[in-house]
């Protein structure tokens, strides 16, 4: 059952009245939902004025155990290891990553407020009771993933165009609307109205976390005896979580499994692009079939194309010169690097002739939070070369494909 102010407890001070609040008995286990804001004072103070008013036996924080890292050690990023993320092919997701830090950052900024402030809260107050730390959110890659695979190409557009605009975005927000993100959750403000009007992605962004933070909170729970337990989430995740609470029935450690799978990729993507390519191949064949030169036509316009539009995606990085080079060279050779994209080549490339300095893990975090920091910084830079030369390459493959057909029909 979920309290409004008053009937939270009479007499509790403002910093308490305003916060969405629910209690629910599950298994013998009270259950305080405290929701916040991500970036807001007030929130941060709910949760010391709730630890400081409240016996609890443990305190549950929606963090998963990166973002707890990140909170707990904000240098962390200084163990990051840039040709490691180029080859396992993880720059996406820690341009994700950097980019809801980013829009996190930018708001705590304006406030004067440290990003996650009420997770640190709820964190530093269970240390100095002593009390248990459960960390129950979903790993945030894990997450993003499964949100790209569940739904369609305009979604996933969506997904891009909420982490693009959280970075462009400088609009200054008003402390009022920061307080309205208690009716809504950090991933669903960054893409807005996408996560409302798409049901795939609400139900990746939000109501599986909510699922999946339920079973958290009942398989802690099952491993001690816990009577009472402070839960601090994102408003956004109260109902939801107060809901699964009294009706879920699945046991928590399956569920948990269940939904921390990332759906393997769907194989159309390979498909199609296999498809043009031979298309593309057949038709250079098809084009020496009529003649040398028409023949050496078609093949310079695949390397001219492919290479081409590689290259002005690192030239829009700022890449390195060797690095536009290596882009112009590597694109229009896919025969003869299966599982090796022209983007991780000259990523690599720009990794290796600008090694990122310490000043640049230093200062990651505060350069991300603005557009033109990614440019800046070598590291973002880097991963900005990757992402870039991967849109020119397919842009050039098309593009290639559509000109040497059109020539040949």
């Amino acid at each position: 059952m979920t309290d409004t102010a008053a009937e939270v407890a009479t007499g509790t001070d403002d910093v308490l009245a305003a916060q969405p609040l629910a209690r629910v008995q599950r298994d013998g286990v009270e259950y305080v939902l405290l929701g916040t804001a991500h970036v807001s004072r007030a929130s941060a103070d709910a949760v010391r004025e709730m630890l400081t008013r409240e016996s609890f036996d443990a305190v549950a924080v929606e963090l998963c155990q990166a973002r707890y890292q990140s909170i707990r050690n904000p240098e962390a990023f200084r163990n990051l290891d840039l040709f490691q993320v180029i080859r396992q092919r993880k720059v996406g997701l820690v341009a994700a990553n950097l980019a809801l830090s980013a829009f996190q950052r930018r708001l705590a900024e304006q406030f004067h407020i440290e990003p996650g402030a009420e997770m640190k809260a709820a964190i530093d107050g269970a240390e100095q009771r002593g009390l248990p730390l459960w960390l129950i959110d979903r790993e945030i890659g894990t997450t993003l993933k499964r949100a790209h695979r569940a739904v369609g190409f305009l979604d996933r557009m969506a997904i891009v165009g909420g982490l693009g605009a959280s970075l462009l975005t400088r609009e200054e927000v008003s402390e009022d609307e920061i307080e309205k993100l208690k009716q809504g959750d950090l991933l669903g403000s960054m893409f807005n109205e996408f996560a409302r009007e798409s049901p795939p992605l609400y139900e990746a962004l939000i109501a599986e976390r909510d699922r999946f933070m339920t079973a958290q909170l009942r398989r802690h729970a099952g491993d001690g005896s816990p009577r009472k337990v402070l839960v601090v989430i994102g408003a956004g995740h109260l109902r939801g979580i107060e809901h699964e609470l009294l009706a879920q029935r699945d046991a928590p450690q399956p569920l948990i499994e269940r939904l921390a799978t990332t759906p393997p990729p769907s194989r159309w993507p390979k498909v199609l692009a296999a498809i043009v390519f031979i298309v593309i191949a057949g038709a250079i064949g098809f084009a020496f079939t009529r003649g040398a030169r028409a023949g050496t036509d078609a093949l310079l316009a695949w390397v001219l194309f492919t290479g081409g539009f590689a290259a002005l995606g690192a030239i829009a990085a700022a890449a390195h010169p060797l690095s536009v080079l290596a882009a112009f060279i590597a694109a229009p050779l896919k025969p003869f690097r299966p599982g090796i994209p022209a983007s991780a080549i000259s990523a690599g490339v720009e990794a290796w002739l600008r090694k990122p300095r310490v000043a640049d893990f230093d200062a990651l975090r505060d350069d991300v939070a603005h557009w033109s920091g990614w440019w800046k910084n070598r590291i973002a830079r880097t991963l900005l070369n990757f992402m870039f030369v991967t849109l020119g390459t397919v842009l050039g493959e098309y593009t290639a494909g559509i000109h040497i057909i059109r020539t040949l029909f």
